[in-house]
């Protein structure tokens, strides 16, 4: 908390009053985190896409929110250490996730009724496999350099899993 104050330019005393423990200003943080990534999510124009194509721009909108957010993959990372004990007590983050399942179910009716998507995909399993493509690279892109001897922090190197995620998450939708 007194780092915290500090580069806030705050009085720990405030932060306590308004938070009361620094356990409610890390669920604050991550409610915070949470709500940003759905919002630019939502501003997402999908509903008039081809459905292929509204898939890939999801996929890809996934990716690159993480790849432009290295603090999200930390709070995240670090709320996983803590077992979700924290978020687990959130009502916000639980109602974010909602329209994001509502939009990918839209999307996939979409493709089925064209016939160029499966219709038994779950959109929960589709949501999460989508996420750790593009998670586990962002996550540990550094680790991962340094095994193969190239850097995957590149644009190049980033373009290149996005076309890849995006091409396995089509593949596995195609009927």
């Amino acid at each position: 908390m007194d780092e915290i104050a500090a580069r806030a330019g705050a009085n720990k005393r405030m932060l306590y009053a308004h938070f009361g423990a620094k356990e409610e200003l890390w669920l604050a943080v991550l409610e915070r985190a949470y709500a940003a990534k759905r919002a630019e999510e939502r501003a997402l124009e999908v509903s008039d896409l081809p459905p292929r194509e509204a898939m890939a721009r999801l996929v890809a909108f996934n990716l690159r929110y993480t790849a432009r957010h290295p603090e999200f993959v930390a709070l995240l990372n670090q709320e996983n250490i803590h077992r979700g004990a924290y978020l687990s007590r959130s009502r916000e983050v639980r109602d974010l996730y909602s329209p994001l399942l509502e939009r990918l179910r839209e999307v996939l009716a979409r493709g089925a009724a064209e016939g160029v998507f499966r219709r038994d995909v779950e959109p929960l399993q589709l949501y999460l496999s989508m996420i750790a493509l593009g998670h586990f690279y962002v996550a540990n892109r550094h680790t991962l350099s340094a095994i193969f001897g190239q850097d995957l922090g590149t644009e190049a190197a980033l373009a290149a899993r996005e076309a890849h995620i995006i091409e396995v998450v089509l593949g596995h939708l195609r009927p």
